[in-house]
């Protein structure tokens, strides 16, 4: 059974925890669906669809818990609150994961792989577009990637803004962008069949955040399933098979 580490939050009252699964291999960073936990990804048929890969010690999974119950999932708060909380879920990834992950492969990450489904989409891209120099490659999942939409309400501002790739990949220029245009990558899939159109929004937000990347000159892939592909997770083992093995 994988081990699970629990990692205190910085400035808050709890812990979240990783599970490695993996000795050897390209070390990829996984987030789970909305509120999810680090469980989530081998209980649900993730590690096994692509076992050979990590049995063949080319990939090294660590699966993250979110804070989503308590920050995007809130819905009772407006958005900028929630988009404020979920600073301190990047903050965790920064000060704890990442030198976690340093620790147990011997170096510190520079060509992390960034992978994830549904809410956890939005943060496998985000976080390597905050942290471009730790990931050269995001994956997503049927991801919705504007959380000013996500039961949005209140006055926005820079922290919603600084936590919204559709907005700020869109304000993106000069050196910045420069840098984005180098590091990383993007994967962005999705079907178009049943919850990814309603209530997920998974579709149309895919399609929308990829025209952002192209205007920006930003790397990136879209890859659209059919009306079958469903928003779930069968049909996201399929995704991970077919896409992770050119990778590592």
């Amino acid at each position: 059974m994988a081990e699970r580490v629990n990692l205190p939050v910085p400035d808050l009252d709890q812990s979240l925890g990783v599970i490695r699964h993996g000795h050897w291999g390209r070390p990829v960073l996984v987030f789970p669906s909305e509120a999810g936990r680090a469980e989530d990804f081998a209980n649900n048929g993730m590690v096994a669809a692509v076992q050979g890969l990590v049995d063949s010690g080319r990939v090294s999974f660590f699966c993250v818990d979110s804070l989503d119950a308590w920050s995007w999932s809130a819905n009772e708060h407006p958005t900028e609150e929630r988009a404020r909380r979920h600073r301190f879920y990047q903050r965790w990834l920064e000060e704890q994961v990442l030198p976690h992950i340093a620790y147990e492969t011997g170096s510190a990450p520079t060509e992390l792989i960034t992978v994830g489904v549904s809410m956890g989409a939005y943060h496998a891209v985000n976080f390597a577009l905050q942290r471009a120099d730790a990931a050269s490659l995001a994956i997503g999942l049927s991801g919705n990637y504007d959380p000013s939409t996500w039961h949005g309400w209140g006055e926005l501002g820079d922290n919603t803004y600084f936590a919204n790739p559709m907005a700020y990949v869109a304000g993106a220029q000069d050196g910045h962008l420069d840098w984005l245009r180098t590091r990383p990558s993007v994967l962005l899939v999705v079907g178009q069949g049943p919850f990814e159109w309603q209530p997920t929004g998974s579709y149309p937000s895919t399609v929308a955040f990829a025209t952002v990347l192209r205007e920006k000159g930003i790397q990136h892939e879209l890859d659209i399933w059919g009306h079958d592909s469903a928003h779930d997770w069968p049909w996201w083992q399929r995704q991970l098979a077919h896409h992770l093995p050119r990778f590592c």
